[in-house]
């Protein structure tokens, strides 16, 4: 079982404390930043041990202070930013979450991985590992050592292809993340344990989004209730395949992901 180590203040690394150089800067900008300010989002990229490289974005809380950890956020995109821009994600909803946590006075660490061009988030890859669990491994390995994230308060999210790979993954692996907000995606019904529904789910879709049916929402939702979960739901009208844009602003969200926590022993 691992456990993220947390550094005190009085022995920063040198990522975090470039990090913290960083967020002091920030400081005298708005209370809130703009949620188009894309200076707010570092550009990183992760490399495994494999030499596979993984772009992503880091937006740390707006002023960083020194509380003893934070929640961390896991947004996943879906097929349309797939690349190695380190870019186009952010076009998916990350500025609203950012915003949302900022506004509700939640700050969070929010992380952004990019999924190659022809790959998925899960289910392998031609390099031997898919890009959700190279961002699993970011997460344990390297920012849990480095940032101060709360390891009981972890979340995925994710939109479309990104939606798809959070109900598979939190299916297959339950307990990393401490629950889960798809949005306007689809899973597999049989795929759902017992054990996977103990972490709790919020999906939203709109009932005419032309790329993924809202029926496919609606069966997942039954699917983690029926083995004994909590999963809410949101359903919109009128939004099609943009029901994200919407949904990352909802006042409820934010407050409720953060209240959710793994129990110390459900932690991979």
């Amino acid at each position: 079982m691992h456990h993220p180590l947390r550094h005190p203040l009085t022995r920063l690394t040198p990522l975090l404390l470039l990090l913290l150089l960083w967020a002091t800067a920030a400081s005298s900008a708005a209370a809130v930043p703009e949620p188009n300010d894309d200076s707010l989002f570092l550009r990183r990229v992760y490399t495994n041990h494999a030499g596979v490289q993984l772009p992503y974005r880091l937006a740390l809380p707006h002023p960083l202070d020194t509380k003893p950890s934070y929640p961390l956020v896991v947004f996943l995109h879906g097929a349309a930013a797939r690349g190695n821009d380190n870019q186009a994600p952010l076009e998916w909803g990350p500025r609203l979450i950012y915003t949302n946590s900022q506004t509700s006075r939640q700050p969070c660490i929010l992380v952004v991985p990019q999924c190659p061009k022809g790959a998925g988030w899960v289910g392998g890859s031609d390099k031997g590992i898919d890009a959700l669990s190279q961002t699993v491994e970011l997460v344990r390995d390297v920012l849990s050592k480095d940032l101060k994230i709360d390891s009981h308060r972890r979340y995925l999210t994710g939109v479309s292809m990104g939606g798809i790979g959070l109900w598979s993954f939190m299916s297959q692996y339950p307990g990393f993340f401490a629950a889960g907000v798809p949005v306007c995606a689809a899973g597999s019904p049989s795929a759902v344990t017992r054990a996977a529904a103990r972490f709790p789910m919020w999906a939203f879709h709109s009932d005419d989004d032309h790329l993924i049916p809202v029926q496919s929402a609606r069966d997942m939702v039954k699917a983690w209730r029926d083995q004994g979960g909590v999963a809410r739901y949101t359903e919109y009208t009128g939004l099609k395949h943009s029901s994200w844009k919407k949904a990352y602003l909802e006042p409820e969200l934010i407050p409720w992901l953060f209240q959710q926590a793994t129990p110390k022993s459900s932690q991979p």
